[in-house]
């Protein structure tokens, strides 16, 4: 504990070493030069003790910026058993560690709300130096490059070695637009990069878009007008021409066997031509969907219970695995039963009654972002590649007699429910799997 006392006030000091320094210059004047040494070493004892003053001063000084440096908030100054000029100095010390505590609080506080709000839209972020390193992400971006950590550019490797290359040498201003597939679906990137001085190095913030559902989108809506206006101008020319060769084939008398032919001929051609263009207005008039909340373990079953009453194939058995048991979907039942039936029905096409152990599963789950996902998976012969990036395109089709909607009236359907419907993979050996994601 330090000394207390009149002694140890910095004015007191002050005063008496004004005092000394005065008497040392009268007493110089008078030539008494016994007093004047006397005086003077008053006041070389003065000075000693307010440069020591300073010095315990300085001490606390730089004891008080250590635990600041340490993030010691904690350490405090002594305010009691000292002098009023001691107490003074170290509540002053104390005021200003909670100043910069409250400051660092505040800093804290800052943080996670910009990181809260990095992490609510919709745009991936990146911040990164020159050299590759990662300051900065959110939760968008990790979602779309599928990684968990993103610490260095180098790791994009394992993503896509075009989009390492790209990321590791785009420049400020440059804008782009990437596509590559992962293992559940090909992602399309919109890329905008802006740059900015952080810790006086210079960095790159780097904007990403997940685009592939705007592509989408517009494509069908140009795949559904033109379906639309084809339709129509078809229905508009086969409709006079059938109902004509109906009325003449009504027309009572004797009619050459040659003719009445030829309008059998045009009448059922006709009539399979209507039929034909009317499944294709499946595609353009789907209803809006009406979701209810219903159990995805009943649904599946009756799902299952269909598809083997319809497709009757001792060689194939339909597993079924919903977790939890007591799933609930928010979605369009009858809607969603079209998909389901739809690709059931396709699994049953793709492994045929050749192959004898011939195995689907339909699946049902909640992933981690409380999606509620389903995946009908078969262990039929792979999608060629050149195929599978055709397969949701309204009209293609590789079966013989196929109309080539039902892929297509299945993702118009996922779009209108708020959903996505994603090839999941086509490796030989393993299951050939279509994902449905609800959000």
């Amino acid at each position: 504990m330090q000394k207390r006392g009149l002694t140890q006030n910095l004015t007191f000091r002050l005063g008496m070493l004004t005092i000394a320094t005065a008497a040392v210059t009268v007493t110089a004047v008078r030539q008494e030069w016994t007093f004047m040494a006397l005086a003077a070493l008053f006041c070389i004892h003065s000075l000693a003790g307010i440069r020591k003053m300073f010095r315990r001063n300085a001490e606390k000084l730089t004891t008080m910026f250590d635990a600041i440096d340490n993030a010691d908030y904690a350490f405090k100054f002594a305010t009691e058993g000292h002098s009023s000029h001691d107490s003074m100095i170290n509540q002053s010390l104390n005021r200003i560690t909670q100043i910069f505590l409250q400051a660092r609080a505040s800093a804290i506080q800052k943080e996670k709300y910009y990181e809260l709000i990095m992490n609510s839209i919709t745009t991936g972020i990146l911040v990164i130096d020159d050299r590759g390193y990662v300051f900065q992400t959110n939760s968008e971006a990790l979602r779309m490059l599928g990684l968990t950590v993103f610490s260095h550019v180098r790791q994009l490797g394992r993503v896509d070695e075009t989009l390492e290359k790209l990321i590791t040498h785009i420049r400020p201003g440059d804008k782009h637009q990437i596509s590559f597939s992962n293992e559940r679906e090909t992602v399309t990137l919109s890329i905008h990069v802006s740059g900015m001085t952080l810790h006086k190095k210079p960095v790159r913030i780097i904007a990403i878009n997940d685009i592939r559902s705007e592509l989408d989108e517009k494509e069908i809506d140009s795949w559904i007008r033109l379906t639309r206006v084809l339709t129509h101008e078809i229905m508009n020319s086969i409709t006079p021409i059938t109902s004509l060769s109906e009325t003449l084939l009504a027309i009572p008398g004797h009619v050459d066997e040659e003719i009445r032919n030829g309008l059998d001929v045009i009448h059922s051609t006709g009539k399979t031509l209507i039929s034909f263009v009317d499944s294709y207005r499946k595609f353009t008039h789907i209803p809006m969907p009406k979701p209810s909340l219903f159990y995805v373990r009943r649904f599946a079953e009756r799902m299952v219970q269909l598809t083997m009453h319809q497709n009757p194939y001792s060689n194939i058995s339909i597993a079924v695995h919903v977790a939890p048991d007591d799933l609930i979907l928010h979605a369009d039942e009858n809607l969603i039963s079209l998909v389901v039936l739809n690709l059931l029905k396709n699994a049953v096409q793709a492994i045929g009654h050749e192959q004898t152990d011939g195995r689907i599963e339909l699946k049902a789950c909640c992933n981690e972002a409380e999606s509620v996902i389903i995946e009908v998976g078969n262990n039929g012969p792979a999608i060629p590649p050149e195929e599978a990036k055709h397969i949701f395109v309204p009209f293609f089709t590789t079966k013989e007699g196929g109309s080539g909607i039902g892929l297509s009236v299945a993702r118009q359907i996922m779009r209108l429910s708020g959903g996505s419907i994603t090839l999941k993979n086509t490796q030989q050996g393993r299951m050939t799997s279509f994902v449905l994601t609800f959000p």
